[in-house]
């Protein structure tokens, strides 16, 4: 049996793109779908048993009608060939009231054949083509809907946190009691697990989300466990195989290194009535993302990015760009960021994102702390990142994540 799995597609997302007048999409947007064409695709001519989409199929409750049509003429292609697929509610596809539908419940309310739409916990029997298949889901908690109005008070004290987990788990429990051990079983879920190297999704407001353990999911009672939310493919257990797919297409320059793509997993049974799984991760060609630093010394500062422009023709050459160049105060007038933005289009960059001119020897700007913010690592952080100005709000939120991550292992003498 071979099964696909894949996540936070977030269509919709027009971030360092531009208009195409062809289609009235965003460039952006086009990226997303042929990244989305290349799991299809494969899923098509390889003939998998069935599709599991762990989550995130828009960037925002409220997608588009365009944005729609396009995900639905891939879901249909699917279904089409009579490929199962299950579809799991992740949370930006949530809306702000539990009584509303999202925008993936219409394949739900039309029946569509071969579709399964997972917006609560729920387990699924599926026939497919080399035999059932059951699929745990559990798609993205809202606390609402799990703890009381005293409750989500306390939500945030660790005595909320645990209530919340036993919740979660408590709710877990029931579904396995449903398992049929003697037929294959896969946990699909969108949610944070402990232990996982955290992507670009990682802002300050992760900060907020339930983290929960392996124990907690009870993960050894299912064969696989296909995970969303996180963008940063990973393997997080190896028996059974607990993994995140990560996102199909990068969302920014924090996702710059990571290779996007889905998983192919492959249950096999063997002797003794024990399951042999086998996975393997299958890159797709997503739009590179590409960070040029450039330490100008010419009299003339544009000699140099030129040079360097032409080195990396082939890597700019249908890439996001964003470039920073170091040069010396003094001459910081004779380079003009337009003309910088300008070989860079020449060189067929799809995007440029920006170009920030570095000044050399520039004073670093000092943090007054009183005596006993000085003793608080956390305090001197969020102050240092303040001074900032020239990262985004993301990315602040992203150092601040990763430093109060190391912060709390330094505590723990990790």
């Amino acid at each position: 049996m071979r099964i696909l799995h894949f996540a936070d597609l977030h269509l919709g997302m027009e971030n360092y793109g531009s208009l195409d007048p062809r289609t009235g999409l965003s460039s952006r947007v086009t990226d997303y779908l042929a990244a989305f064409d290349q799991v299809v695709d494969f899923a098509l001519h390889e003939r998998v048993d069935a599709v599991l989409f762990a989550g995130d199929a828009f960037k925002n409750r409220d997608p588009n009608p365009t944005v729609q049509r396009e995900f639905a003429r891939r879901v249909r292609r699917l279904a089409s060939a009579g490929i199962p697929t299950v579809l799991l509610i992740g949370n930006h596809d949530l809306p702000s009231i539990d009584a509303r539908a999202t925008a993936i419940d219409i394949y739900d309310a039309l029946g569509i054949p071969n579709v399964i739409v997972a917006r609560r916990p729920s387990i699924h029997r599926i026939d497919t083509a080399t035999g059932p298949l059951q699929v745990v889901a559990l798609p993205w908690l809202q606390r609402s809907r799990l703890l009381t109005p005293e409750e989500r008070r306390q939500a945030g004290t660790d005595e909320g946190a645990r209530r919340l987990r036993e919740l979660v788990a408590s709710v877990l429990e029931e579904l396995l009691e449903q398992v049929d051990p003697s037929i294959p079983s896969i946990l699909l879920a969108h949610l944070s697990i402990e232990g996982a190297r955290l992507g670009s999704e990682q802002s300050i407001m992760l900060g907020e989300d339930l983290v929960l353990g392996t124990d907690e999911l009870r993960v050894r009672a299912f064969d696989y466990v296909a995970l969303g939310h996180i963008h940063q493919h990973q393997q997080i257990t190896a028996r059974p195989p607990t993994v995140y797919a990560g996102s199909i297409e990068r969302i920014d320059f924090g996702e710059e290194a990571e290779e996007k793509g889905f998983v192919v997993i492959e249950i096999k049974p063997v002797p003794a009535g024990v399951r042999e799984v086998i996975w393997t991760f299958h890159p797709v060609s997503a739009r590179r993302f590409l960070t040029l630093r450039v330490k100008a010394c010419q009299a003339d500062p544009l000699v140099d990015v030129r040079r360097e422009i032409e080195r990396r023709a082939s890597e700019i050459n249908g890439a996001v760009v964003r470039a920073f160049v170091e040069l010396p105060g003094e001459r910081e007038d004779l380079l003009r960021v337009d003309d910088v933005r300008n070989l860079l289009q020449e060189a067929g960059a799809a995007h440029v994102a920006k170009v920030v001119r570095e000044i050399e020897n520039q004073a670093r700007p000092r943090i007054d702390l009183s005596d006993h913010e000085s003793l608080d690592p956390v305090v001197a952080l969020e102050k240092w990142l303040g001074l900032r100005d020239q990262l985004s709000l993301e990315q602040r939120g992203k150092v601040l994540a990763r430093g109060l991550e190391l912060i709390r292992d330094h505590r723990a003498g990790v």
